[in-house]
């Protein structure tokens, strides 16, 4: 994943890897939207097989959006991941790869238009094996994009790849080119998956084209010449040309359609991270207590940043119940509600401090599915 960094952010690139990119501004065509819960595989095919690119790039470009993703490390640093998505459905479904959310505190979907709409987003599901992630955003009436069958793909096809490559400025790049293989298995560096051997990640049921796909394009649809999204771009080989791979549409769909019909609850959130308070920990900060969850650092504008709270305090309490652990903390804000304010007292430097948190809502879940 490409990331900018306030704190210098390492990123390992060996063989194939996953891509990302960064908010830029499109030029919107018009189109019309699907009624909300329309069906997620088929759709219009209003273009024909001869009718040139310019017509399925622009009856296609309204549905594809940034994906920009705030991220705070284990070691307090923050950054900002940045790819591609598209949205599916009108009341706001958007599908991505589950590397460009991956460790995300805060998620934020940008259309692709002059001026673009920014819209606050989470993960309602996904399935990181296929690195698949569905986010629902607040929105009414949204231009979507059919999804078709990868199953119906052929060698030689001609296909287009749509995102946000290389964090260019001036909107989504456009490149085309052709199915040059079906069915690949590929293993693909992620430095963010901390349950994966080695950091990497293999993917099956994944399209391989010469349609160029960068940094930047992760998350963005691959089409066919009707406007249907066959593949979810994800990975590209830093080491060889024409090489570039994109998950099945058809491996995703299942996990597509359960996110919509039973989505992930919202839980709420804080924006901070945080480790268990050791005694050598709480000896060098002058704590008067043994336990709680220490602050190693909080989301900038996040709901304990504007409540006050600063990286070095020890949370030991919240509404009113005990925090012994990051864990516990953990605990209780999976059973409270975005938009609850609570009431979070910590240990700074030995003075107990109360601050008023009005949580927001968890971008991510604790694990995806």
């Amino acid at each position: 994943m490409k990331i900018r960094s306030t704190a210098t952010l390492a990123l390992v690139v060996l063989g194939l890897v996953a891509s990302a990119c960064t908010i830029q501004a499109g030029q919107q065509s018009s189109t019309s939207s699907p009624a909300t819960g329309a069906a997620l595989s088929g759709g219009s095919t209003t273009p024909t097989t001869d009718e040139p690119v310019a017509q399925v790039v622009s009856q296609t470009l309204p549905a594809v959006v940034n994906v920009t993703t705030d991220i705070l490390t284990p070691q307090g640093q923050t950054g900002v991941g940045v790819g591609t998505g598209f949205i599916v459905r009108s009341d706001g479904i958007v599908v991505t790869n589950c590397h460009v959310v991956e460790g995300g505190t805060k998620i934020t979907v940008s259309t692709s238009a002059s001026t673009p709409q920014k819209y606050d987003a989470r993960v309602i599901g996904g399935d990181c094996e296929h690195d698949l992630a569905v986010l629902k955003i607040n929105g009414n009436d949204m231009p979507t994009v059919p999804l078709g069958n990868s199953s119906d793909l052929v060698l030689g096809q001609r296909v287009i790849a749509i995102g946000y490559a290389l964090a260019l400025e001036g909107g989504p790049t456009v490149t085309t080119g052709i199915v040059s293989a079906l069915d690949r298995s590929v293993q693909v560096q992620d430095p963010n998956c901390t349950v994966c051997k080695n950091f990497s990640r293999t993917y099956s049921n994944v399209v391989q084209t010469d349609a160029a796909i960068n940094h930047g394009n992760s998350g963005g649809p691959l089409l066919n010449m009707q406007g249907q999204v066959v593949g979810i771009n994800s990975a590209g080989d830093d080491n060889a040309q024409n090489i570039g791979f994109a998950i099945a549409i058809d491996a995703a769909k299942d996990a597509i359609n359960h996110a919509v019909a039973s989505p992930l609850a919202p839980t709420g959130y804080m924006g901070i991270t945080t480790a268990d308070l050791t005694p050598a920990m709480a000896q060098q900060l002058g704590t008067t207590t043994q336990n709680g969850a220490y602050v190693i650092g909080t989301t900038k504008s996040g709901p304990a940043d504007k409540a006050g709270m600063k990286s070095g305090d020890v949370i030991v309490s919240v509404d009113g119940k005990t925090v012994a652990s990051a864990n516990d903390l953990g605990t209780i804000l999976n059973g409270l509600q975005p938009g609850t304010t609570v009431s979070v007292v910590v240990d700074r430097g030995g003075q107990q401090v109360t601050l008023d948190v009005t949580l927001a809502a968890r971008p991510l879940p604790s694990q995806l599915p």
